[in-house]
Order: structure tokens, then C-alpha cells, then sequence
């Protein structure tokens, strides 16, 4: 069998498509999903750019068939579009058949909700529906039972904007240890407008379109996503011939301590998740094709970044691109949509373009891949940098 953990099922939602297709068609097009707000009534409405998902909380109860009194967030309705995606794309009609589990990640959970219906819930009884799913873990539940997903491991995981690549990881390890046969890994985050006040404090918010590793860059879009990958063990594979998308071959996660919400300059934190996340796979620097960036277009996380990826390629860095100019910073979310991308690349030998970019960062000579290029790849190195420091790197490889 192959080397590494076997995906055979993926699904995804975000700014630029509601199916797999839908993304991969726009991403070989150059087509963005980042423009202005339109759903969320916020004094930065025509300040800044986001990637919003053009479909309403009403629209997405509709295609999820949710009863009228339900109390789901707009994230819990996100990650169970993308879940019922990636468990169909797998071929799965039993989901309790064998042992399975869902790891899912998210950071701003049911904030949606809460900050729409705070100023109410202690005179409407109506709104009070929503308190109970506020927390993370809410919308992990939602998704779990849309499923019918009974009896397996089911948990959370919100270490920030590494959030997917460690629900991910965290799946892989289950399987490779024999604690589960199958496994549900993603994330899913909407905006809010929570998230869009803490982000414009931090002073990070582009109010244009974001410049990964551009020397004039501004900052970043946020957005919002979901999306989950199925992982299963070899024994699942060849019992039920099952095909394989490609390999979570490697993993590794450090943190780097530096401070809460910048990264190390010398990018300390993804030097060494990268270098773990070659070990595990047993793969060589010079052999990995393709590296899709965290690339958020700060100053600060694109420098890091760009001194981690030379400190471990050299200056023989693979061709690589932030496809966060499509789909905007999805934060927790952002690691499954890009691992998404990362399998679609594989799958069809081809480098999406870093969107945006003009001019090279004055501090080293690392250019983006600006166009769409085809080339043989064989291994996609993933990077999803967090708050706090929290740095992961997953490694995909072709089936």
C-alpha cells in the first residue's frame, strides 16, 4: 500500500466554490471570491475586503433540510456541507460500520449567533435557542450527528489558524496507532463580526485585495470556509478497493513561544514543523514539488515564513503560492481548504498562482508562482502558521 495515511474522500465550501470542482475550476481560472461585504452588518463594511460565501443562513438551512426552530450557527451549517461532501466523495453509506471518528476545528465557533441575538436572549425567549451553541465544540456535535455518527471519537481542536492541519495530524496519528479505521478531519469558520473588530485592532486588515510575500503588501482578507478530507487506514483501502486521492505522507507541529500573536522573525516555529513533517514522511527537501504557503500578506507572517523556507530548502525552494488571495484567511478553517488545494495540485500537475503579487520582498529574493504552471508533482508541502505561535506543516504525496 501507499506511504502514509490514505484520503479517499474530500469536500469543501468557501468563497470560490460549494464543491471541490467549483474550487479547482477556479482556481486554474484565477478567479477570486474576495470582495466586498454583504451579509454582515459591520461599520467596516466598505472599509475592507473579505471571502464571503454568497449564500444566506436561511439558503443554507434550506439545502441542509433544518428544521424551521433550529439553533444551528453559520458555522455548524458550513462544516456539515463540507462533511456530507467529503463522506459521499468517500463512498461511505455506513458511517458506524467501522470505527470512525470527526475531528473538527474551528475558532470563532457559534459567535455568529451570539454576538446577532446577545442583546436579546435575556427578552426573547426565541433567541435563547442560540446560547447553547456558542462553544467550539457545538458545531464539532452538529456535524457529527448530521452524520449519524454514533459511538466514535468526537472532538474539537482550536489552536487559531494551524486549527485544520492538527485536526488532520491528530487523525493520521489515530489511524497509524489502530485507535480508529477511518477518520473525519477538517475545520470550518464563517465571519463574524467579532472576528473582523479583533483583526482590524491587530491592525492587519487589507482594505484592498491581499499581496502575499508583495513587498507593498497590507495585510490580509479575512473569509470564511469548511471543509473535511476522510482518512482511512490501508486495511480499509484494500477491503473495500477503495480509491485513494493521495497520501498524508508527513506532519509535524512546533511552537515557536515568541509572542501571542506574531511569529518568530526567523520563523523558528515553521522551520521546525517542517522539518518534523519531512521526517515522518522520510522525504528529502530537493523532492517536494510544490509548497502552498500560509501566506497571509502581513509583514510580519510572509517574512517569517519566507526565512523558515530558506532556512530548509536553501536557495533551491520549491515553485511555490498563497492561494489566500482566492479565498481570504479562513482562520481555522484555512488548513483543510488547503489541503484540498494541495491534493487537487497533485492530482492534476498544476500550481496555482500567487494572485496579486507585483514586487519582491526587499529582505530575500523568494518570488511566488504568479501563473498557473503544470509540472510533475509528487509531494505538496502545506504550511498553517496560528496565534500563539502554534506552527504546522502537513506533507501530501501522490497515490
Amino acid at each position: 500500500m501507499g506511504t502514509g495515511v490514505a484520503i479517499t474522500g474530500m469536500g469543501i465550501i468557501s468563497s470560490i466554490g460549494d464543491t471541490v470542482e467549483e474550487n479547482y475550476n477556479a482556481l486554474v481560472q484565477g478567479k477570486t471570491g474576495i470582495a466586498d461585504i454583504e451579509y454582515i452588518a459591520t461599520v467596516h463594511r466598505h472599509a475592507i475586503k473579505v471571502g464571503e460565501i454568497k449564500k444566506t443562513n436561511k439558503q443554507l438551512e434550506e439545502i441542509l433540510g433544518l428544521a424551521p426552530d433550529n439553533n444551528f450557527t453559520r458555522t455548524g451549517m458550513l462544516g456539515v456541507y463540507a462533511a456530507k461532501q467529503a463522506v459521499a466523495n468517500a463512498g461511505i453509506t455506513d458511517i458506524n460500520a467501522h470505527s470512525t471518528g470527526l475531528i473538527s476545528s474551528t475558532s470563532v465557533g457559534g459567535m455568529d449567533m451570539t454576538e446577532r441575538y446577545f442583546y436579546e436572549y435575556a427578552e426573547n425567549q426565541e433567541s435563547r435557542r442560540y446560547i447553547g451553541s456558542h462553544d467550539a465544540g457545538d458545531s464539532t456535535h452538529k456535524i457529527a450527528e448530521q452524520l449519524g455518527l454514533k459511538g466514535g471519537l468526537v472532538t474539537t481542536i482550536s489552536t487559531a489558524c494551524s486549527s485544520a492541519a492538527n485536526s488532520i495530524m491528530m487523525g493520521a496519528r489515530l489511524i497509524k496507532a489502530g485507535k480508529l479505521d477511518r477518520v473525519i478531519v477538517g475545520g470550518a469558520d464563517a465571519l463574524s463580526k467579532f472576528t473582523i473588530n479583533g483583526f482590524k485592532t491587530l491592525m492587519i486588515l487589507s482594505d484592498t485585495y491581499n499581496t502575499p510575500f508583495d513587498n507593498n503588501r497590507k495585510g490580509l482578507n479575512l473569509g470564511e470556509a469548511a471543509a473535511f478530507l476522510v482518512l482511512e487506514s490501508d486495511a480499509m483501502v484494500k477491503k473495500y478497493n477503495k480509491t485513494v486521492l493521495a497520501y498524508l505522507s508527513g506532519y509535524g507541529n512546533a511552537n515557536d513561544a515568541y509572542h501571542q500573536t506574531a511569529s518568530s522573525e526567523n520563523g523558528d516555529g515553521a522551520f521546525l514543523a517542517t522539518e518534523k513533517a519531512l521526517k515522518v514522511a522520510g522525504v528529502n527537501p530537493s523532492e517536494v514539488s510544490y509548497i502552498n504557503a500560509h501566506g497571509t500578506a502581513t509583514p510580519n507572517n510572509d517574512l517569517s515564513e519566507g526565512r523558515a523556507l530558506l532556512r530548509v530548502f536553501g536557495q533551491n525552494t520549491p515553485d511555490f503560492s498563497s492561494t489566500k488571495p482566492f479565498t481570504g484567511h479562513t482562520l481555522a478553517a484555512a488548513a483543510a481548504i488547503e489541503a484540498v488545494y494541495s491534493i487537487l495540485a497533485l492530482q492534476h500537475n498544476v500550481i496555482f498562482p500567487n494572485l496579486n503579487f507585483t514586487t519582491p520582498m526587499e529582505e530575500f529574493n523568494l518570488i511566488p508562482q504568479t501563473v498557473l504552471k503544470q509540472k510533475q508533482i509528487n509531494h505538496v508541502l502545506s504550511n498553517s502558521f496560528g496565534f500563539g505561535g502554534n506552527c504546522s506543516a502537513l506533507l501530501f504525496s501522490k497515490s
